[in-house]
């Protein structure tokens, strides 16, 4: 018999929305400052996902300081432009739809700002569906997965281990969810791979909205 979650935690950027063009052009907007030219997006895709800070770390080699100069620059380009260079994937609608009439508590659960994901789901018309949207906050703080679903319990003490299951397509969210003892499922219509989110143990991997569709839902 399949198990049923009352609260249903989604990530944002690879799960509810396609954030490519927004999030990789605001890298690149940011790189540029220090004279480093990056003119093909497809490789900032990388930088979907875990927190800037790290992401400029990781992979420019930032120091703290440095990383957090650039994320300022970054946020020049996101605020204004970035964050409507998005758009939700095909079907989210429908889903988010159909599991509000089964009477579940959906949740955000992002590394983004929670400035910017209350803007951008309020955007796309989908805040609606949610009870909470929660992300990390502007000075840098509370952008672990792990650390975002802490919050949400001290809202939400109703939330255990055998009633809510976390939804994303990166490893972050996938460990976080562990953290916590949450059962999690992997979606490999975003940034993560099938082979990224087996390594990380999600519980559930589906290549699909509609796959991910029949495991949440009663229908």
């Amino acid at each position: 018999m399949k198990k049923e979650y009352r609260y249903i935690l989604f990530d944002l950027d690879g799960t509810l929305t396609d954030p490519k063009v927004g999030i990789t052009k605001g890298v690149q907007y940011a790189l540029a400052k220090y004279g480093i030219k990056e003119d093909d997006l497809d490789k900032l895709e990388s930088f979907i996902g875990p927190p800037l800070l790290y992401s400029f770390k990781e992979f420019y080699s930032f120091d703290s300081e440095k990383a957090t100069e650039a994320i300022k620059y970054y946020r020049e380009y996101f605020s204004e432009k970035g964050m409507f260079e998005n758009i939700p994937y095909n079907g989210i609608r429908r889903l988010l739809e159909g599991l509000m009439e089964e009477g579940k508590i959906l949740i955000v659960a992002t590394s983004k700002p929670t400035y910017f994901a209350e803007k951008i789901l309020k955007y796309f018309e989908l805040e609606e569906f949610f009870t909470l949207i929660a992300g990390s906050n502007l000075d840098g703080s509370r952008c672990e997965k792990d650390e975002v679903i802490q919050y949400i319990r001290e809202i939400i003490p109703e939330i255990t281990c055998n009633n809510t299951i976390m939804v994303g397509d990166r490893k972050y969210d996938i460990i976080g969810a562990k953290q916590h003892h949450i059962e999690s499922i992997g979606v490999t219509y975003g940034y993560g791979g099938e082979e990224e989110l087996k390594a990380a143990e999600a519980t559930f991997i589906v290549t699909s909205i509609e796959e991910l569709n029949v495991l949440l839902t009663n229908r």
